[in-house]
Parts: structure tokens; sequence; C-alpha cells
């Protein structure tokens, strides 16, 4: 029982986060100095912000690197007001001084907001405390913070990454039974394949994640660590055959008919389901998995695919089922291979060469930020707002990578802190002690954090409550601040969304066409390395596969963003879901043909040489239709040959000719879908005009 409460993923962080935070402030509370507490518990929340919280093989020169600019933003921000310099000014400043850490890597960028945080609060205390406070405190706090994380990471031996295994096994079972559940009835591909594609791309999401764990971890070499490697390249292998479909529902029906297929294959899927659970709660509690077996139920199975050998269903389904069945009995990966090359990281002065472009997205980001920030310090400096820090601090707190993502999160904010400071109110009409205050504090933390992942909307009404208990604690005038609270929140909301719509937006349906040209240049890379080499390397392979996986679940991803966005073209979406759809297609027999080709099933280097030419050909039709709004080109290029007729079609050939009509629907669509695409600012302009 203490196994699952205190690995549980939630429990975890949330204890993690409460101490780390409330320590100080009951260190604080027993040498007297409550505010000092008070003080030291900002400091998480910028360090949280610049992911200083993750394992990392330079964890501690990350915490040195951001512990240094947090007081170095607060320094320099204090020192400027004293200089009298305006407030808008400087934020737009600081925003693109330190936007080049978007440049260097993702995980860099996260420097930027953390560090403007850091001035934000230096903001609220400056005039009150020396010059120097808030940069000792930024400094001692970073260091408390890391020592703190380090040595719960050393208990909790690599729990963020047991985390993210678990979760990955778990959605692999959630989508192998939602494919094989409904065998029947998966023969539209338009009605079941889009919720089989929200679960791939959770899959491939968490994929990516655990790629940059793997990355991050400090010793790579640790016993304990070779083994979560190991297990995620089981789950890469399971991944690469639960993904594999048939696509023929005609033979599906008839051998339903036929027999009791349908039975068996549901009662193999349901096994393998449950054992790929019971394998994600082993990982995430620390436990060893016992014995497994299914020798019946594919006993069964192959009894069927024999008696029906002329129906490639039940042959298809022996054979990936037994595959997955060895590796959940073994916990072996099926192939020794190495794993996909750490992320790229720009060095210092390159990046700030490729920042001072104008095409720099980097630059768009943090030029964005810095003028809202400047508009929400005018704002309060124009209408002289007691507490003007707390509009900058909203603008951080919901500005997100994407404009759906940021609506969603100043919904939560907003009717989070409404409800938070109704709350509050009610609260501090009670008059309670300042231990029992504390008390109610430490709880609604807890709770918070607990479910912060989750509902962030819910959470933000805890934070409301204990930030304004605070205020009261330190300086009895928490109801003084209820309203403008309130109103600096929903003024931060308001500059967030009107910034993410006018300053430089970046829309996903925008970025359509770019991630569909990705996704079949990570095409055309996989055909050549399957059809030019007859032994090709099963690294490259697995690297190959996964970049395919990857580029078009980053399709889908814009995709889905782009349904959210304003004025998009119903239509033209409507014609690129299709397109995805064909191209998922395309993705899993490039999984299929993975797995042949590991298995010396290959072509003659002729018939390889020759198949490889149409593809191409096929594909950068598909390419240059993405590009040209012209007359259509003819198809019948894309058709292959008949080229040695009196020869049986192989496996391999059977997914080569299919890929080929997929693309030549693909370029049917795109020469219907690309002429209607969206213009955003059209769509804006005609909005204005209506109002």
């Amino acid at each position: 029982m203490w196994r699952r409460l205190i690995y549980h993923p939630e429990i975890n962080y949330a204890l993690r986060q409460t101490l780390v935070l409330c320590l100080p402030v009951a260190f604080g509370l027993l040498i007297g100095n409550l505010q000092l507490g008070m003080l030291f518990s900002l400091v998480p929340a910028c360090c949280n912000i610049a992911g200083l919280d993750t394992p990392h093989k330079r964890f501690f020169k990350r915490l040195v690197v951001g512990g240094t600019l947090f007081a170095l933003s607060s320094l320099l921000l204090q020192q400027a007001l004293l200089w009298d310099l305006p407030l808008p000014l400087l934020m737009l400043g600081m925003a693109l001084l330190l936007g080049v850490s978007g440049e260097i890597s993702p995980l860099h960028a996260r420097l930027l907001p953390a560090a403007l945080v850091a001035a934000i609060f230096s903001l609220s205390m400056a005039g009150s405390v020396p010059i120097w406070h808030a940069p000792l405190l930024y400094i001692v706090g970073t260091a408390w913070y890391g020592l703190f994380t380090w040595a719960w990471f050393k208990l909790w031996k690599e729990q963020p990454m047991r985390e993210s295994l678990s979760q990955l096994y778990m959605q692999l079972a959630d989508y192998f039974e939602a494919k094989y559940s409904l065998l029947t009835q998966h023969t539209d591909p338009e009605t079941a394949l889009p919720p089989l594609l929200q679960r791939q791309q959770k899959v491939m999401d968490q994929i990516s994640l655990l790629y940059q764990q793997l990355n991050f971890l400090p010793h790579a070499n640790n016993l304990e660590q070779k083994r979560l490697q190991r297990t995620f390249q089981v789950a890469l292998d399971l991944q690469e055959h639960i993904t594999v479909s048939l696509h023929l529902p005609e033979e599906v029906q008839k051998l339903v008919e036929q027999s009791q297929a349908e039975a068996i294959i549901r009662r193999n899927a349901q096994v393998i389901a449950t054992r790929l659970r019971v394998v994600a709660d082993d990982i995430l509690y620390h436990r060893h998995s016992a014995r497994f077996s299914m020798k019946n139920e594919l006993a069964a199975l192959e009894k069927v695919a024999s008696q029906h050998a002329d129906n490639p269903v039940g042959q298809f389904c022996y054979y990936h089922f037994s595959r997955i069945a060895r590796l959940l009995r073994t916990q072996h990966p099926l192939y020794r291979r190495n794993l996909m090359a750490n992320q790229s990281r720009l060095p210092f002065w390159p990046a700030v060469v490729s920042y001072l472009s104008f095409k720099s997205n980097a630059l768009r980001n943090a030029a964005r930020l810095g003028v809202i920030l400047a508009a929400g310090s005018s704002l309060g400096m124009l209408f002289n707002l007691p507490k003007p820090y707390w509009i900058l601090l909203t603008i951080m707190l919901v500005s997100q990578n994407g404009y759906n993502a940021t609506r969603v999160r100043i919904q939560h904010r907003a009717f989070g802190t409404l409800a938070g400071l109704v709350i509050a109110a009610g609260l501090l009409q009670l008059q309670m002690p300042e231990n029992v205050t504390l008390s109610i504090m430490l709880a609604i933390t807890l709770a918070a954090y607990l479910i912060l992942r989750k509902n962030y909307g819910l959470a933000v009404m805890g934070f409301t409550v204990t930030a304004v208990y605070t205020l009261q604690l330190l300086a009895l005038n928490g109801t003084h601040f209820l309203v403008p609270r309130l109103i600096d929140t929903l003024i931060g909301c308001v500059l967030v969304f009107g910034g993410t719509i006018w300053l430089w937006p970046q829309w996903q349906s925008g970025l359509l066409r770019k991630n569909a040209h990705q996704a079949l240049e990570n095409d055309q890379t996989a055909l050549r390395l399957l059809l030019e080499e007859q032994e090709p390397d099963p690294s490259e392979l697995a690297y190959t596969r996964m970049q395919v996986n990857q580029a078009h679940n980053a399709l889908f991803t814009s995709l889905n963003q782009a349904m959210q966005e304003p004025g998009f073209e119903s239509n033209y979406l409507a014609d690129m879901r299709l397109w995805i759809t064909h191209n998922q297609f395309i993705v899993e027999h490039l999984n299929a043909m993975t797995i042949l080709a590991r298995e010396h099933y290959m072509l003659t280097p002729k018939l390889a040489q020759e198949y490889l030419q149409t593809c191409e050909i096929a594909l950068q039709s598909c390419q240059q239709r993405l590009e040209y709004d012209g007359p259509s080109t003819s198809n019948s290029i894309m058709q292959p040959s008949d080229l040695h007729p009196d020869m049986p079609v192989t496996e391999m050939e059977r997914h080569l000719r299919r890929i080929l009509s997929h693309l030549t629907v693909m370029h049917t669509i795109s020469s219907l879908a690309w002429r209607q695409r969206p213009h955003h600012g059209i769509w804006l302009k005609r909005k204005l005009r209506e109002s």
C-alpha cells in the first residue's frame, strides 16, 4: 500500500513541490522571521518554470546558470529603476536580451520566462529592501531548491523516467485494446482512424519525452538506468508491432464469417492489453514482473491462421501477436541497437547570430512577450494600480506556445482566480490564529499540486487562496487586494490574448504545409534506406522509423491545433485531415516494411531500384503539389507498372503498391485543398471591418 501511495505520480510530485516550498516557511517561523520564509517560497516558482526540476547530466551547472540569471535579472531591474529608466522599456529590453536562450535549445528557452518572473518578483520588493536583498535571495533559494531536488531524485530512484515509462505502457495498452476491440467495425477509415490517431499521438508524445529524459540521464551506465533503457527499447518494439495495420476490411469480414476469429483475436488482445497495464504498474511501483505466458491464446490463433491459409488476416495477427507476446514474456528487445542521438544544442555565439535574424522564432517570441509586458506595465503606471506587477506576473503565467494552449490557460487562470478570490474573501472573515492559517495554507498547497497537472484551473484556485493569505500574514491587508488582483489578472489575460493574435502569430494552420513537407521527406528517407541497401543497419532502421512516426505526429498535432484557431477554412482542414489519414497509412506500411527488412525479406536489387524511382517520383509530385496551385499533372506516372506479371507479388511489394496508391490520393487531395488554404491576416481584417 505504501508503495502505491509514495510512488504515485501525482502524490510524489505534490509532496516534492510542497516540501521544497513550505520547509523554508517552517524554518522562518522557527527563527521568528516568517517574512523571510515567505519570500524564499518565491524562488521554487522560478526554478520550476526554468526546468531546473528535470534530472539532467549537467544538473548542477544548470543550477548555477539559473541562479546567476535570476540574480542578474533582479539586480539589473532594480538598478535601472534607480536610474529612473521607464519600466515598459526595461521589460521590453530584458525580454529581447534574454530571448537568445530560445535559440540554443528548447530546454534553454525556459530560462527566458523564469528570469523575467524573477525580475517581476524583485519589482514587488523594490524600494522596501536593500538592492542586494533579492539577488542574494535568488542565489540561496536556487541552491536550496537544487540540493533538495537532487536529494529527492536520489531517494526516489529515476522516478520521473519511471512515471513516463509507465504512462507509455498504459497508452500502448489503450491503443491496442481500442484497435482490436471493434475489429469488424473498422471498415470506414474516416470514422475508425481519428480515435486511433488521437491515441497514437499520445504514444508518440510520450516516446519523444522519454528520448529527452534518456538524453538527460546523468549516469547512463548505471545498472538501474540500463534496465530502464532496455524497458524503453521493449516499448519501441511493442509500438512497432502494435501500430502495424493490415487495412483489408473485406478480408477481416470474410474471416470472421467463416470462423471464430473475432472472439479469438479479441481474447488475445485482451490478454496483451492486461499484461501491458500490469507491466506499467510494475515499472511505476518498483516491482519485479511475474512470469507471463499466453500459449493457449496463441495456439488458438495459429490454428485459425493455418485453417484459413488463403486469408492474410489470421497470419498477420498471429505473426504480430506472437512477437508482442515474446516481448512481454522476455522483457528484452527483439534486436540490439543504439537509441537516437542527443538533441541538438546550438553553441552560444552561433545562436546569437541566428537570433539576430528576423526569421528567428526565438526573436519573435521574445519580442511578442516584451511588447505585452511593456503594455502591461504602461497600463499599471497609467491607472496607478496598487500592485501592477500582478499584471506582469499574469502575463508570464498564461503565455504559452501557440494560440490554443494560450486560450485554454487564460480561461483556467481567469476563472480559477475569480473562484479563489471568492473563497479567500470568505475564509478571511474567520479570523483564525497564525498557526491554524499556516496549516490551512499547507493543506491547500498540497491539494493544489495534487491536481495541478490534471486541472490547472482548480489548482489556480488553491494558489490564489494561499497568495491572499500570504499578504494577510505579511501585511494584514489581504482583503484590500482582492478586487485589484482580479482586475490585474483580467488585464494580463486580455493583453496576452491580444498579443497572441496580433503580434507575429504562429498559426498552426500556416505550419501545416511545412509539416507536410517534412513528413514526406522523412517518408522518402525511410524508403531510400529500405530499398537502396540490401542489409540495412538495424539501429539506422529504428532511428529512421521513429523519425517518420514523429514527423507524422507533428503534422497531426498541427492539424488538431489548427482546428481550434479562429478563421480557419473548415473545408481546407477537412481535406488536410484526409491527406493526413492517408499519410498515416503510409507510416504504418513503413513500420511493417521495417520489420520485413530487419528479417531479410527484401526485394532483388533491380526490382528495389525500380520501386524506389517510382516512389520518389510520387513523393516529389506530392511535395510540388503542396507548393503549386496550377493545373494538376497526370497521376499515371505514380502508378507502378506490372514489372513481372508472371511472378507472385511479395509482401514487401504489396506494401509498396499500397504506399503508391495512397500517394496518388494525397496528390489529388493537395490539388483541391491548397487552393482554399486559410489566410489569418485577411480573416482578422474582415473581422475588424465587421466590428
